[in-house]
């Protein structure tokens, strides 16, 4: 099976810029959406062949989830438990076998403002997935909004004071590298940095300072499994040659 997900900014934007001939191009079997900022009847963004799950945020413009699928689920969640519903940011999708898990996990803001409701928003999807995976394997995707290691993230100053300003920086900071962390020790494995130990590659480019041109990037988008399926992986992709967006889909291809 394929997947794919990637935070299209905008998918109304996105579908001006090749998204659907794109997912016709790729063909997954779920295409995984982050960023949708939109509401229902906005606009048509149905493509054949798939079923169209929207997850509006009740924010216009704002946050949003979206799941094509071309295998009719057994069922569809919103949010986490009952919880962290009205930003659109979480849909899971139960199938025979696994679970699906798109997420969009909160941005801590520059000044780190929103870094207790991130946290609160990660320990609640950490309890979750492992109350699913209790039940079935899961596939958890989508933007974390996290850069794991040094690895992950271009750092052309090294210098103490500037990675002591990265390290109390949204995106990279201890506290949601640390979060991170503890959901990969909770029995999820990183699919991409499994397959590529040794690969830096990126998935998230600002749109200042010519960051894409200058491969200028952090890796923050991301397919994590369950560690009873990781031998079942065949592989893990940064697609970064799609435009579109700032940020590049990421392929995921397993046998389940």
């Amino acid at each position: 099976m394929k997947f794919i997900s990637w935070n299209v900014n905008g998918i109304r934007a996105c579908f001006g810029k090749g998204f659907k001939e794109f997912v016709l191009s790729e063909n997954p079997d779920v295409m995984c959406v982050q960023e949708a900022k939109m509401q229902e009847g906005q606009a048509n963004i149905e493509i054949e062949g798939y079923k169209t799950i929207l997850n509006s945020a009740e924010k216009k413009g704002y946050s949003g989830t979206i799941c094509y699928t071309k295998i009719d689920p057994q069922s569809v969640t919103f949010g986490i438990n009952g919880k962290h519903i009205d930003e659109g940011r979480v849909i899971t999708l139960e199938f025979e076998n696994f679970y699906l898990v798109n997420s969009y996990v909160p941005n801590s803001k520059e000044d780190l403002s929103r870094i207790d409701y991130r946290e609160e928003f990660e320990d609640d999807v950490r309890n979750y997935l492992c109350e699913l995976k209790n039940k079935k394997p899961v596939i958890y995707t989508g933007d974390m909004n996290v850069a794991r290691s040094e690895m992950d993230i271009k750092i052309e100053n090294k210098s103490a004071k500037a990675m002591e300003t990265l390290e109390n920086s949204a995106g990279y900071s201890k506290q949601e590298r640390a979060k991170m962390d503890k959901l990969l020790s909770s029995g999820f494995i990183d699919t991409f940095r499994e397959l590529n130990p040794e690969t830096q590659k990126y998935s998230w480019w600002s749109y200042k300072f010519r960051a894409r041109e200058r491969n200028a990037g952090w890796r923050i988008d991301y397919f994590l499994v369950s560690e009873n399926i990781i031998n079942k992986v065949k592989s893990s992709e940064i697609l970064t040659e799609v435009l579109g967006s700032d940020h590049a889909p990421v392929k995921l291809v397993i046998d389940l």
